[in-house]
């Protein structure tokens, strides 16, 4: 309960208690991380300690009353949580659009309807288009004092600087890959099958609980892996077959090198000699192949261009066209 129900995190916690209750409070927050890590739950949780109807004590949230209840599940009165849609279903990897942060202000212009603070959401800022984050820019500027904005985003680095300046930007890290594991011993895993998902999750609990209660999210990875070790040795011919199929679904192709790339960092980890713990555990034989294949200078090009085609993805350049790039610029091994 002192943590606010969380796991890990708890510098954060400890500030965010600190503003609420010597009234310190920044009229925005942007909490970044990789997905999976409690960037929504720290959100929710700075709205429940803003608006409980009857704290524990001072920034301590009860959890039971009404309006804690009501944040918990999304949908109290003063509470607007906004994310990128794709065909008016809320997507990650779709867009967030100008009209949604319109809405919101005038939203966020009303008095609280039943709490003392309107508090607004913005999840995964990182997919706003340009008028988007320009509209947010104006709130930013003009937000009435009942209202509080919190963004989350992958990194700060995606957002214009303008939006960072106006925020006060907490960085979350990954929590070490034990106190992941004895999480998921906690929900009923087996020690061995607990570690490998905390290893698999890179430390993000969200991530973690999301491969245990989703089996399919688990043999996407497999899938996408095994598609890698078949890509290594393929003719050109079958990697132009694969770039055009994977480019056909923008946010497959998202996820899928998402999964390579956590695959390649180990490699360059294994290449370097690094102590830290590889995420694909369950691969480490055919990592320690490949790194016995590769120098440094390899290592690190392979991570840097599925970091680059992510980048690219997000900003709409010809899907196709850097699957292509991607799978030729392989290394032959």
């Amino acid at each position: 309960m002192d943590n606010w129900n969380l796991l890990g995190h708890e510098w954060a916690v400890d500030m965010l208690r600190r503003h609420v209750t010597r009234g310190d409070l920044r009229h925005a927050y942007l909490f970044s991380g990789p997905p999976g890590l409690g960037r929504r739950t720290l959100a929710l949780r700075l709205a429940q300690a803003l608006n409980c109807e009857r704290p524990v004590a001072p920034g301590e949230p009860c959890f039971n009353c009404r309006t804690c209840k009501q944040i918990e599940a999304m949908q109290h009165p003063d509470l607007n949580v906004i994310q990128a849609m794709d065909d008016g279903v809320a997507k990650e990897g779709g867009t967030l659009r100008v009209d949604q942060i319109r809405e919101v202000q005038r939203t966020l212009n009303l008095k609280p309807y039943q709490s003392q603070y309107r508090v607004a959401i913005f999840l995964r800022f990182q997919e706003a288009n340009d008028s988007a984050a320009n509209a947010l820019l104006k709130t930013l500027e003009e937000a009435p004092a009942h209202a509080i904005l919190i963004l989350t985003a992958d990194t700060p680095e995606q957002l214009l600087p303008t939006i960072n300046s106006r925020c006060e930007i907490l960085r979350l890290r990954p929590l070490p890959i034990e106190a992941v594991t004895a999480d998921l011993i906690e929900r009923g895993l087996d020690e061995d099958r607990a570690r490998l998902l905390a290893h698999i999750s890179g430390g993000r609990p969200g991530f973690a609980r999301r491969l245990v209660d989703d089996v399919t999210v688990l043999e996407k990875r497999e899938e996408r892996l095994n598609d890698l070790q078949t890509l290594l040795p393929a003719a050109r011919v079958e990697k132009f077959s694969y770039a055009e199929k994977l480019a056909k679904d923008k946010d497959v192709m998202r996820q899928t090198i998402l999964v390579w790339l956590s695959y390649w960092r180990d490699v360059l980890l294994r290449v370097a000699g690094a102590e830290s713990p590889l995420i694909n555990i369950d691969r480490n034989m055919e990592i320690e192949f490949l790194a016995g294949r590769l120098d440094l200078s390899t290592a690190r090009k392979v991570v840097s261009a599925h970091e680059e085609t992510l980048e690219k993805l997000e900003r709409n350049v010809n899907a196709r066209l850097l699957a292509e790039i991607l799978l030729l610029d392989l290394p032959k091994v």
